[in-house]
């Protein structure tokens, strides 16, 4: 290492190609993360999926100590309650692995080395014990910048320009005066001064003077980030919006400048202030970067037993699912005319109000399909500025729908302007009680102690607001409205055979004082509720000039079927209708009624509510109280996603554990509808499913920590955990642990789909992502017969899921 000399240096380096295209791949391996008021689920990992599972295990655990899977004391006690002795043996012959007793897992050879930035190799030699390590104060650093720094969502050109965040942070660096002091570091502020202006020249000059191979430069850039790894999320969530509307936005090479610009800064200062320390350093350095490849597969190696149990465990759940599904003989379709059909989003939880609404009457009949109700909007209210997409985050909205009233825009409407109210959306509430000090004293006294059931100021609409959709500013014709009910009616399925009354029913969540509400609402509709897609459908299926325009193709709807937009609360497990002026039957409503009071049993096991508690006053008291960090258990313990007639499923209890889509190949010549399945509903199910155990095994990096010490960011961003540190993602303790044990266990998503086994297979070749996902172990993919048997696809070929373990 060579001391920085004050000159101007006359020639810059340039980036060698694989070099520059190596941190170029680092970019792109982080996933986005949504803002807290759309907040939907995300596998942390989805841009690494074209690596097999265990080998993103090994390389987050080299990188960062990472984890995607449990500790060795977790597997162990599974070892007599869930998994068996077959279990066991089937996941050593599939992986090739010697098995041994889970709890020597623990007891394994010396860790393998993990990898060391700049900055982590400093911070071995520093007193930890008086002194801030390096990699607190960058972290810290960087963190405080960003937040400040990347407040709008991308929308302005001028400030997502390449170089601009890395200019935007230089100056700020170099004006602070607070770190040289802190670190005790005085000579440190002039390496700052000495940094270029702009990012390539930053990186080209780190890379020089560091010494970065290309053998290891993806994974030196990838582990930078990683360092960031929140805010590398943020900025990996403006360029996917960026790309869905066709614009091109990315700012994670100023990140790695950033990031990488600290690197050099330290290079440079002990280069210059510590002749002893740089010359460890530098053999340090170069030990690591000659053999990266080596230290991934040793991680691989030592994870090996760990994979073993892992697997165990899922093939002792899919056993359990085969049993459930596995039937003697084909089941015969409903034979009489449904007196009611409701349809729900195929969210987990409402597996359970499903169940029990059947139960009630045996003229009920239910359907599974995607909250969004297969309607690409998004939503403008009047009077205001916000657009906000209410369609899965894969998707892009096309169209766009507002609301007008006879009376003009009432008070629920108006107060939108002013959405951010105290305790209605949290992601601001924090700031705004800060600012108000005493004035608002009154308030939250009354609202701690006395509180009362209050609607979202956004997603609650008027009751008498009539739905408007426009695209691009132009109301859409009877041709396009038609249109768009024969896809939604087609895909799910319900062409024939029409009860008198038919519900649409979206669902929501309610809580208070609660940052991360938005997970707990539809992520098929963005992260909000799913009132607006029902309420949507209904008018437009129970618009008499769609209804002929459905006729003239083929799809009769009877004069006396009526479509009722519906929410389920799926904390409290009460339906909400929107009728317009007719009232919903009294049977209906009875029935309803009775479906909610059996869910509530079903689930206050889970809360530990008490036996003798009213069940429906004990979980609306929890959705109004700001103390409450466990409102419900949102879709934790989720583990599979069926796609099959309901005729297959119905009368099991599937314990609220799987994403039921209703789904009948013989109605779907073109298998369009299977094609959309599989590339849609199991790729979300698949996020919600790999966020919940990122979140399980490793709440460090991939959760959000503690919800009592969150502090949101920027109104609506995310959150830290306390006042510092990276910007957490992924999902609270809380969310998933109930301070004693955990509530939901890490298995990958298990999907199960009713088709021919051609059909499944040609999408599953003609898709990247299926096969990736099928191929690199992020998900498993069944083949349902009539008969309820499974049969797996695995790497192009089929084989006998239940002859393998049983």
């Amino acid at each position: 290492m060579n001391a920085v000399s004050d000159a101007v240096v006359a020639e810059l380096p340039s980036l060698d190609a694989d070099i520059h295209d190596a941190y170029a791949t680092a970019c792109g391996l982080v996933a986005p993360t949504w803002p807290l008021d759309q907040l939907i689920a995300v596998n942390p990992f989805w841009e690494l999926r074209d690596h097999t599972a265990a080998e993103v295990a090994a390389r987050i655990s080299a990188l960062v100590h990472g984890h995607m899977l449990m500790s060795p004391s977790f597997y162990a006690e599974l070892e007599d309650s869930l998994i068996s002795e077959r279990h066991l043996d089937a996941a050593a012959s599939e992986l090739g692995v010697e098995r041994r007793p889970a709890a020597s897992l623990a007891d394994s050879e010396e860790s393998p080395a993990n990898w060391h930035n700049v900055s982590d190799l400093l911070d071995s030699s520093r007193d930890r014990l008086h002194e801030v390590a390096w990699r607190d104060e960058i972290i810290h650093q960087i963190s405080q910048f960003c937040a400040a720094a990347l407040k709008d969502r991308g929308d302005d050109a001028a400030s997502n320009a390449r170089g601009t965040l890395y200019k935007a942070w230089l100056d700020s660096v170099q004006h602070d005066i607070g770190i040289p002091i802190l670190m005790g570091e005085r000579k440190l502020g002039r390496q700052f001064e000495q940094l270029p202006e702009d990012p390539d020249t930053l990186i080209a000059e780190a890379t020089a003077e560091i010494g970065v191979p290309a053998a290891a430069a993806e994974l030196y850039a990838h582990a930078l980030l990683l360092d960031v790894n929140g805010w590398a999320s943020w900025i990996a969530y403006r360029r996917w919006q960026a790309r869905l509307q066709d614009r091109h936005e990315d700012l994670s090479w100023d990140l790695l400048a950033i990031r990488m610009g600290w690197e050099l800064v330290l290079w440079r200062h002990v280069a210059a202030t510590d002749t002893a320390n740089a010359k460890r350093l530098g053999l340090l350095w170069q030990r690591q970067v000659a053999a990266p490849d080596l230290m991934l597969k040793e991680h691989a190696t030592s994870q090996k037993q760990a994979w073993l149990w892992q697997r165990a465990e899922e093939l002792a759940f899919q056993e359990h699912v085969a049993s459930l599904l596995h039937n003697d003989g084909a089941l015969s379709d409903q034979t009489a005319a449904p007196e009611l059909q409701a349809a729900f989003c195929i969210d987990v939880r409402s597996e359970v109000y499903r169940r029990h609404l059947e139960a009630c009457h045996p003229g009920i009949q239910t359907l599974g399909f995607a909250g969004f109700f297969g309607l690409p909007l998004e939503y403008r209210p009047k009077g205001t500025d916000l657009s906000r997409p209410q369609l899965p985050g894969l998707l892009a909205p096309a169209i766009q729908v507002s609301e007008e009233t006879d009376a003009g825009l009432p008070e629920s409407v108006e107060r939108r302007a002013r959405w951010r109210d105290l305790g209605d959306a949290p992601p601001a509430m924090f700031g705004l009680v800060e600012a108000s000090g005493p004035w608002y004293a009154a308030k939250l006294f009354k609202n701690a102690f006395f509180p009362a059931e209050r609607k979202h100021p956004v997603n609650s609409l008027h009751p008498d607001a009539r739905l408007i959709l426009t695209r691009d500013g132009e109301g859409l014709g009877i041709e396009e409205r038609t249109d768009l009910a024969a896809g939604v009616l087609h895909a799910m399925g319900l062409e024939r055979d029409f009860a008198p009354i038919v519900m649409l029913i979206g669902h929501g969540s309610t809580s208070r004082n609660n940052p991360h509400a938005a997970g707990l609402d539809c992520g098929a509709c963005g992260g909000q509720t799913g009132e607006l897609n029902s309420r949507a459908l209904a008018d437009l299926l129970n618009d008499v000039e769609v209804r002929n325009g459905l006729a003239a193709r083929g799809v009769d709807i009877p004069t006396g079927t009526r479509f009722v937009a519906a929410l389920h609360n799926t904390t409290t497990d009460d339906i909400s209708t929107y009728c317009g002026d007719e009232a919903l039957p009294a049977d209906v409503r009875q029935w309803l009624d009775n479906a909610s009071e059996s869910t509530r049993e079903e689930r206050a096991m889970k809360l530990d509510l008490p036996g003798d508690a009213d069940r429906s006053e004990a979980l609306a008291k929890r959705s109004r109280d700001w103390s409450q960090v466990r409102p419900e258990w949102g879709l934790a313990g989720n583990a599979a996603f069926i796609a099959a007639p309901r005729r297959q499923t119905a009368g099991r209890s599937l314990e609220g554990r799987s994403f039921l889509h209703d789904y009948d190949w013989r109605n779907d010549d073109d298998r369009s509808v299977l094609e959309l399945i599989m590339t849609a509903p199991m790729v979300v199910a698949h996020w919600i499913n790999m966020q919940y155990n990122a979140s399980v095994a490793d709440n460090v990096r991939y959760g959000s920590g503690n919800k009592v010490l969150h502090n949101v960011v920027g109104g609506n961003i995310g959150v830290f955990e306390g006042n510092g540190g990276d910007l957490r993602i992924g999902l609270p303790l809380q969310s998933v642990h109930d301070g004693e044990r955990w509530m939901h266990t890490p298995l990958r998503l298990s999907a199960y789909i009713a088709a021919p086994a051609d059909a499944i297979q040609s999408i599953y070749e003609k898709h990247d992502v299926v096969r990736q996902l099928v191929d690199n172990d992020w998900l498993f993919l069944f083949r349902l017969d009539d008969d309820g048997r499974a049969t797996q696809l695995y790497r192009d070929r089929w084989t006998d899921q239940t002859a393998e373990v049983a």
